[in-house]
């Protein structure tokens, strides 16, 4: 049985820059975002204590987005929000050692920050399965019921690992 399209991950945007020393790293990435999709509000407010340091979001833009940094890179990402849940993306430093693997790493994340809840789920009881070309990650939802979703590993500058995933809305 194969996989369901992936129509957004086929539309991702991507892009990243070296955030120059004494620049606040956010302004970087929204000034990616922005090249990507246009003059966007944009917004982070925590879903938990409600200070701007949670997912990013573009109010009223028919785009979802995400967010990391890499050493000293901003690496934004976005997706046609049109039947999409939820997105991530995660990016490391191919050098940066931890357990899981790099490459692991750089998909349990991006599923995490697609979930919302980030590293409050422990990244160890996720499960991902496929490749390069498309994977997928099964997180432990709060409610007992898995939250799957869909990614894929994205162009990146030398020395460098990104990550997509997405929940895409069910439909009935």
């Amino acid at each position: 049985m194969s996989a369901p399209a992936m129509t957004a991950l086929e539309d991702l945007r991507t892009a990243w820059e070296a955030v120059p020393a004494g620049t606040r790293r956010r302004e970087v990435a929204w000034a990616l975002l922005r090249g990507l999709v246009g003059d966007v509000p944009i917004a982070n407010p925590c879903p938990f204590c409600g200070g701007p340091h949670g997912p990013v979001q573009l109010p009223g833009s028919p785009w979802r987005a995400s967010v990391s940094y890499a050493g000293d890179l901003a690496v934004v990402g976005v997706v046609p929000s049109a039947g999409v849940g939820a997105f991530g993306l995660d990016a490391e430093i191919a050098t940066v050692a931890c357990g899981l693997g790099v490459r692991a790493w750089t998909r349990v994340e991006a599923a995490l920050k697609a979930d919302g809840r980030g590293i409050r789920v422990d990244p160890q009881t996720v499960v991902v399965t496929g490749d390069a070309d498309g994977w997928s990650a099964v997180v432990p939802g709060p409610d007992a019921e898995p939250r799957v979703f869909r990614g894929r590993d994205a162009a990146a500058p030398a020395g460098v690992l990104i990550s997509v995933a997405l929940r895409e809305l069910s439909h009935g």
